[in-house]
């Protein structure tokens, strides 16, 4: 009996076209294309159910490594031997025709299955474990606030970035092209209604990342302004005076 092309079951398990009533036919009588187009759909089936989960990082390479040495191995076991050796005192069975030896291989369909049903669920739940180092993945921090960082004055207006404060006393800032300054880059909350300000720390590149630890109760209702300036090396701690990017907390 003629099978149904793989790939074609994979485009039917998808939806991406209905089955031709010759199709239809087969899979009415054929239990091996039947079975291998359910497998299919309840793989898609996984994959769908997880397009609302955008949050969460993209797995480490070392994952996907390990799931394609899982399936070539697989593939790889030999199968038990069909003959025995003969009970004591029974003559040996004529010498047969060897039979081509046969590895126990998964079927295509299988190995399809495998793969997208790790790409489905590792970047949803295997992910977070490997990069919580535990059983179970870390919590993620509550935002307590945010802003949007646009540029400031005579910044160029390319330049840009967002602060996120987390319930765990720390301010997520992202930052892209800061134009490139001799001394560095500070972080400060301000009072816009005093201009009074404190120093949250620096910033290591001029697009990127970065965490800088927050005091415990600082009150972000009056300090609400998320500032990035340009400082020179000149021992001075007040705020130079040039602001490259301003943005106000709410939330």
């Amino acid at each position: 009996m003629q099978h149904l092309d793989h790939d074609r079951l994979v485009f039917l398990a998808l939806g991406e076209s209905e089955a031709a009533d010759r199709e239809a036919t087969h899979l009415d009588t054929c239990e091996h294309c039947r079975g291998e187009l359910e497998a299919l759909r309840h793989v898609a089936g996984l994959g769908a159910g997880t397009q609302g989960l955008t949050d969460l990082p993209d797995p480490p390479e070392h994952i996907w490594q390990g799931i394609v040495a899982e399936i070539r191995a697989a593939e790889e076991l030999p199968t038990l031997s069909d003959r025995r050796p003969p009970r004591s005192g029974e003559p040996a069975a004529p010498a047969a025709a060897p039979r081509p030896r046969r590895s126990r291989r998964w079927p295509r369909w299988a190995t399809t299955a495998v793969t997208a049903t790790a790409a489905a669920l590792i970047g949803v739940v295997g992910t977070a474990v490997v990069l919580g180092g535990g059983d179970e993945p870390a919590p993620r921090p509550t935002v307590l606030a945010s802003a949007p960082l646009a540029a400031f004055g005579s910044t160029p207006k390319d330049a840009s970035g967002d602060a996120r404060v987390l319930g765990d006393n720390q301010l997520h800032l992202h930052v892209a092209n800061l134009p490139s300054v001799p001394g560095y880059y500070e972080v400060w909350l301000i009072d816009p209604r005093t201009m009074e300000m404190f120093s949250l720390g620096t910033l290591s590149k001029a697009s990127g990342d970065e965490l800088l630890p927050m005091p415990p109760n600082v009150d972000l209702r009056t300090y609400s302004v998320v500032d990035v300036s340009a400082e020179q090396f000149d021992n001075k701690p007040a705020h130079s005076g040039d602001s490259l990017l301003r943005g106000t907390l709410t939330g």
